[in-house]
């Protein structure tokens, strides 16, 4: 089946260009576009598409209201959203990943990786972009002088919290089985595990409680 896309930005070419990339893939579909956050929220709740590509910066509702709006609907199957923008700052990682996007991606970044993030999105899986990671987890270790504690992470078994440090290094399911030895299957078990005990939505939760908890530290 296609992963349906919906692409909020306000402006058209972006549209249009993001719109020919992802509609060239033979699995992705672009069933409409919006050019502002209002007729984002709109399009989402009539077309519920899998992925919203929203962008931050946007006329009449701001793409991080407008991911809120859609996200707080609470659709079943649930819609994802990855937040589009030029400009690489914290403060808007922080905002749209306490929203409940899925990924966080600068418009910069090449074709090939703009489609994969679609499909990891839509996978239910989030997805920062490198250097937004970077910075995320520096901006935590600057925040944090001393680890926060995080007494959830005492309900994890060692082989969990093994997991849990692998995804916060930014592995992916096939990586942490090659690395732990064991079946993909038996990884997402695991993840599931550690996502259902500490209460995470997304790996993007995971990489912070692991970082702010000081389980793992930067180097």
């Amino acid at each position: 089946m296609s992963i349906t896309v919906l692409i909020a930005d306000d402006q058209a070419m972006v549209r249009q260009g993001f719109g020919a990339l992802l509609a060239a893939q033979p699995d992705i579909s672009v069933i409409g576009d919006a050019p502002n956050g209002v007729v984002a929220v709109t399009e989402a709740k009539r077309l519920r598409p899998d992925v919203v590509l929203m962008d931050v910066r946007m006329p009449e509702m701001n793409g991080l209201d407008a991911a809120r709006a859609i996200l707080d609907a609470g659709f079943e199957p649930p819609v994802r959203v990855l937040m589009l923008t030029t400009f690489d700052i914290d403060d808007y990682v922080y905002e749209a990943l306490g929203l409940g996007a899925s990924g966080f991606l600068l418009k910069d970044a090449p074709a090939d990786e703009l489609v994969r993030a679609v499909r990891v999105v839509a996978e239910g899986q989030a997805l920062l972009a490198p250097t937004v990671t970077r910075r995320l987890i520096a901006d935590v270790t600057r925040r944090r002088a001393r680890p926060r504690p995080a007494p959830a992470l005492n309900s994890l078994t060692p082989r969990e919290r093994e997991v849990l440090e692998l995804i916060a290094k930014g592995m992916s399911n096939t990586e942490i089985a090659q690395a732990l030895f064991v079946a993909e299957q038996t990884v997402k078990t695991h993840v599931s595990k550690v996502f259902s005990k500490l209460d995470l939505r997304d790996r993007a939760q995971a990489v912070v409680i692991a970082y702010e908890s000081g389980l793992v530290t930067p180097g």
